[in-house]
């Protein structure tokens, strides 16, 4: 498991830097699906009491990435397929939206922030970063929704992309060709500027089908992350 102590003080409660530290744990496979975790050995990793900690499991278990079992402990869920098609499902269809919206009027600054977001994804797939390349991903969808004041949309995504995150970033991993993933990306960025509606809807729908194709491989590669 990967501890940032930097970036405690960032946050307002002990709860949620310690929910934010098991949660990105968890989507980035670094505590990996089946995983025992207890509030015992959490407290003491993180240097916090029990209370937020076992406040923060409370957070996890709502958000389908824990299950708790009386007598047995806390475990890290198993990937959901079906979980993982319906937050595809909604993410295609809120960021169609979005991105409808964006090609009407979109922030001016926040283009820039695209630009420079598509930069760094070409270093990251030279360097074959890919949680940097994921966060890059991420916060390029962001700049989208936050470019055309959606920002609450983005929230909305986000709440329900919890087991679709884990499956993107085992692809990630898995293969390295993210040429595809990246051109997608400078087309939405094009689309967006020309303000091409029909353009960005075709893009994002082939954008999210990626994930779709990848997941009878990732299921064959990873049986052991997956519910049955």
């Amino acid at each position: 498991m990967i501890i940032d102590q930097d970036i405690r003080q960032s946050f307002s409660s002990t709860r949620d830097y310690v929910y934010h530290v098991l949660r990105e744990n968890i989507i980035t496979l670094k505590l990996e699906p089946g995983t025992n975790i207890s509030e015992k050995d959490i407290s003491e990793r993180l240097n916090v009491s029990r209370t937020p900690v076992r406040e923060a499991f409370l957070k996890l278990v709502q958000d389908q990435l824990l299950e708790v079992y009386p007598q047995r402990g806390s475990f890290v869920t198993f990937i959901d397929l079906n979980h993982v098609e319906e937050a595809r499902f909604i993410r295609e269809h809120l960021e169609r939206a979005v991105l409808e919206t964006a090609c009407d009027k979109f922030d001016q600054s926040a283009l820039a922030k695209l630009e420079v977001n598509i930069h760094m994804q070409r270093k990251c797939v030279e360097m074959k970063d890919y949680e940097q390349f994921f966060s890059l991903d991420e916060q390029f969808h962001q700049t989208i929704a936050s470019g055309c004041n959606k920002n609450r949309v983005w929230n909305i995504i986000q709440h329900v992309n919890v087991h679709l995150n884990r499956v993107r970033l085992l692809s990630l991993v898995e293969n390295y060709d993210w040429d595809p993933i990246l051109e997608q990306h400078e087309i939405l960025l094009k689309g967006i500027k020309q303000k091409n509606k029909s353009l960005v809807k075709e893009i994002i729908i082939k954008h999210l089908s990626i994930v779709k194709d990848e997941q009878k491989r990732l299921f064959k590669e990873y049986p052991n992350y997956f519910k049955t």
